[in-house]
């Protein structure tokens, strides 16, 4: 048997058809396309997280304040004598108006938009503090739905808006209405 040969005799050699100029900017064309196209689902996808993500920190904001909010009413109602707020979150952590150990939170919470326990204090006359709230300036998207304890909250746009701030439950009035009192 013969050796094939460059020249064409006995040539095994298979003819590769070159691709014409159209057929390649048909490629190219379809390739940028689907480029694109995974582009913009990365671009839908990476906004329903950050969504997700807004929604999970909103949640635990809620949580965390309402708990704060908690412990500042345990504060309130345990204070031997008169009804006093605490000077500093600390206090909530190690209520030192007692001989023993008390503790109304473990540790202060961090607010889940700065990452940091660097809550806004929101204080009563004579300096202490009633509540706290958050420093972000983000929108909120949670618009109402909210728990019966935290009021006011419907009609705030921001997080630094949501003010956890704990109320005394009003004393019941002794006299009945419609009598005066003698």
């Amino acid at each position: 048997m013969a050796c094939p040969t460059p020249s064409g005799e006995g040539n095994m050699y298979l003819a590769i058809k070159k691709k014409s100029g159209a057929e390649q900017g048909f490629t190219y064309l379809s390739l940028l396309f689907i480029i694109v196209l995974m582009g913009l689902a990365a671009s839908v996808t990476g906004q329903v997280w950050s969504k997700v993500a807004q929604r999970e920190k909103e949640a635990e904001l809620i949580f965390r304040g309402a708990e704060i909010m908690r412990a500042i009413g345990g504060y309130y109602q345990s204070s031997p004598g008169a009804k006093s707020y605490p000077k500093t979150l600390e206090d909530l952590t190690k209520d030192s108006r007692y001989p023993g150990t008390k503790r109304y939170l473990r540790r202060i919470y961090e607010d889940p938009f700065t990452g940091k326990a660097d809550w806004v204090a929101i204080e009563v006359p004579g300096g202490a503090l009633n509540g706290v709230k958050s420093r972000s300036v983000e929108k909120t998207i949670k618009k109402g739905n909210f728990p019966s304890e935290l009021i006011g909250f419907e009609d705030k746009a921001t997080y630094s808006g949501w003010e956890f701030k704990y109320v005394p439950p009003k004393t019941a009035n002794l006299v009945s209405p419609g009598s005066t009192g003698d």
